[in-house]
């Protein structure tokens, strides 16, 4: 251990993939060369999703072991390694994965069999105790850097990045599947389109991404008109046209309101990357009558049931 180092350096694990549908076979989509960019898309998403930071753990290799993708991971930080740990007991890692691959496929949904495992032991049976997680975690030590081909993967999703910011209809080369133009919820310090600013009731506000704050307050407040919403913004959002918005009305209809706004934003967020603008939804709200929402997306008053 390095003098001063307050966590271990590094530790791996194994995340296990199934698909429970007969007709997608995960090591087979990864197979593929068309399909392998959209399947490392959706992993890299929903890891990020689950640590909250697009370097809070590494992919070192894929292994495809029939009926298993298998995924070997490498943490750096304790810190990011409990984020996901919690993320993966709650069963928000597996509802991330099932959604990003959902998206990146282009396919209906994708139900996961998961399981973690850190050499021997299989961390499935011990999640309620974190920290002895940890420690299997961090007793193996990873034993290869990235494989090339996760560079290479890797330098693919960032090269997109780059050019779709600058041209919506990029064709990378060997990356043509990858659609979405970055993760989630863009750092807000990142670059943002031309438009830095936006009037509203006469003030200029700061074009900033779409946080999840306020990703959480729309699905909240938005109720029925989530899908006029949807559809006003559409018409500058390929990812929710026809019949997108009707089938997420359906596939969410028993979890309700909420939950239907909310994956609708989702959509659209992950869709447009770091053209997902707060002024861009604003205009939204706007043309469907929702001035008050707008009001306190943009802090312009105070809601009481806002913590």
């Amino acid at each position: 251990k390095m003098a001063g180092s307050p966590t271990p350096s590094t530790g791996s694990a194994y995340l296990f993939l199934q698909s429970t549908c007969k007709t997608i076979a995960l090591p087979s989509l990864y197979e593929s060369s068309q399909k392998k960019p959209c399947v490392f898309k959706a992993l890299k998403l929903a890891l990020a999703d689950s640590t909250g930071s697009v370097n809070g753990v590494d992919m070192l290799k894929v292994h495809c072991s029939h009926p298993h993708l298998i995924v070997q991971l490498r943490f750096c930080k304790q810190e990011n390694c409990r984020r996901f740990l919690r993320s993966y007991r709650e069963g928000a890692l597996q509802k991330s994965l099932q959604s990003h691959l959902q998206l990146s496929l282009a396919t209906t949904t994708v139900p996961l069999k998961v399981e973690l495992k850190a050499g021997s032991e299989h961390l499935d049976k011990m999640l309620k105790d974190e920290d002895h997680c940890l420690e299997c975690i961090y007793r193996e030590k990873p034993d290869r850097l990235p494989d090339e081909e996760i560079v290479e993967l890797e330098e693919c999703l960032k090269s997109l990045v780059l050019h779709q910011s600058t041209n919506n209809n990029v064709a990378g080369k060997g990356c043509s599947s990858l659609k979405s133009p970055s993760l989630p919820y863009p750092p807000q310090g990142s670059s943002l389109p031309p438009q830095v600013t936006f009037t509203f009731q006469g003030q200029q506000f700061d074009n900033r991404t779409i946080t999840p704050d306020d990703h959480q307050r729309f699905a909240k407040s938005v109720s029925k008109k989530w899908k006029q919403v949807g559809r006003s913004l559409q018409k500058s959002c390929r990812a929710l046209r026809d019949p997108v918005i009707d089938n997420l009305a359906l596939e969410y209809d028993r979890e309700g309101l909420y939950e239907q706004a909310y994956q609708m934003l989702l959509r659209f967020i992950q869709s447009e990357g770091k053209k997902a603008t707060i002024a861009r939804l604003i205009a939204a709200l706007e043309e469907n009558g929702l001035v008050s929402l707008a009001e306190e997306l943009l802090g312009l008053h105070s809601n009481e049931d806002c913590s």
